[in-house]
């Protein structure tokens, strides 16, 4: 049996699925042994109200919890994880305390990771522990699957530096957008791998979630959310109602905004599949290009959704209607041409399952 290990800030049993809970099932229905390792989890989460805190992190921490035969979950639960500290010299003061993160001990992990066929890496902490894992284990196929790109997420320096360190190490750098190329040295080994779908679970017919047949309008989510945006929008356009599933901070209060928080994905779907048009509002920062093809693009591709997004989000999908932020004119006439658009128009070849992009990280 082959043995992987997802290295990732995720844990395993969240409502809210990212990109590596899938590989993970996909790898699962392969026939691997899948070990899915949390780490950026420590005790400054509890104090920071991390929301991954809210899960049985303490009482699961630093053993190797089976939730089903071959699919193992491991919390890293460690002093202290990196984190920002804001100030360029407090930064660099704490540095070589932050450096102490990956000596801490990794427990049951460390047999499990001592005979690993494979590692995937997210673009997280995770990285701190490459050397570590291939002291344990130079054997192993090592995989960096670049969820997001480090430099716009607000990490401690150290991050940033280590991945320019280790990535030609890897055997394969994966990234999900073309956005990223030219990111990474030449000598690295880089693919690009678009996001893969559920598409089992977005095939299944589902009840319509939405109480009037008005023009629907949904936004599935977390980070860099513009709220302004949807306050202009829902000005604009009275008699739509605008749905946001996700955990984005305060919204604004509109009679036709609802706000349902964090759900369970398979609850979120039906959401996307009968909604009019797919939401893409995100705040600009310095590398936020990379979201024109973010695994949301694709659901809403899927479910030939038109979708709204900023300017700086363009691409070649003519399904996509952009608008300046924070100018009137162009917001209403993105809506308006979303809505209009002709949604059997709308191709979805290409898509990834996430069996077909497991493949290729295996492969």
């Amino acid at each position: 049996m082959k043995r992987v290990v997802f290295v990732t800030n995720h844990y395993l049993n969240s409502d809210r699925k990212a990109g590596f809970h899938w590989l993970a099932e996909a790898f699962w229905r392969a026939g691997w042994h899948v070990l899915f390792f949390t780490e950026s989890i420590s005790w400054l989460s509890y104090v920071r109200g991390n929301e991954r805190c809210k899960y049985p992190l303490f009482r699961e921490r630093h053993r190797i919890h089976y939730v089903r035969e071959r699919m193992a979950s491991y919390v890293w639960l460690t002093p202290f994880h990196p984190i920002n500290l804001r100030l360029s010299w407090l930064n660099r003061l704490a540095a070589p305390v932050l450096n102490l993160y990956s000596s801490f001990s990794l427990g049951e992990a460390e047999a499990e990771i001592a005979r690993a066929d494979l590692f995937v890496f997210d673009s997280d902490h995770g990285l701190l522990l490459f050397d570590r894992f291939k002291e344990l284990n130079s054997h192993a196929r090592f995989v960096y699957r670049v969820s997001d790109d480090i430099r716009i997420l607000g990490h401690h320096p150290l991050l940033p530096e280590q991945e320019d360190r280790v990535v030609e190490r890897f055997d394969l750098v994966s990234a999900p957008s073309t956005r990223f190329q030219g990111r990474f040295p030449s000598t690295a080994q880089f693919s690009v791998h678009n996001h893969g779908l559920e598409k089992v679970l977005f095939d299944r017919d589902f009840a319509t979630p939405y109480a009037t047949p008005r023009p629907n309008v949904v936004y599935v989510g977390k980070n860099h959310f513009d709220a302004d945006l949807l306050a202009r929008a829902a000005q604009l356009f009275p008699a739509w109602t605008f749905h946001v599933l996700g955990a984005v901070g305060p919204i604004p209060a509109a009679p036709n905004v609802i706000a349902y928080g964090e759900r369970p994905f398979a609850e979120i779907v039906p959401y996307v599949k009968h909604a009019d048009i797919g939401l893409q509002n995100l705040l600009y920062t310095p590398g936020a290009e990379c979201f024109a093809d973010s695994l949301k693009m694709f659901q809403y591709t899927y479910c030939r959704l038109p979708i709204v997004a900023p300017s700086f989000l363009k691409s070649e999908r003519k399904h996509v209607h952009y608008y300046e932020p924070g100018d009137d004119i162009s917001i209403r006439a993105a809506f308006l041409a979303a809505y209009a658009h002709d949604r059997s128009t709308i191709s979805t070849a290409g898509i990834l399952t996430w069996d077909e992009l497991a493949s290729k990280l295996a492969a």
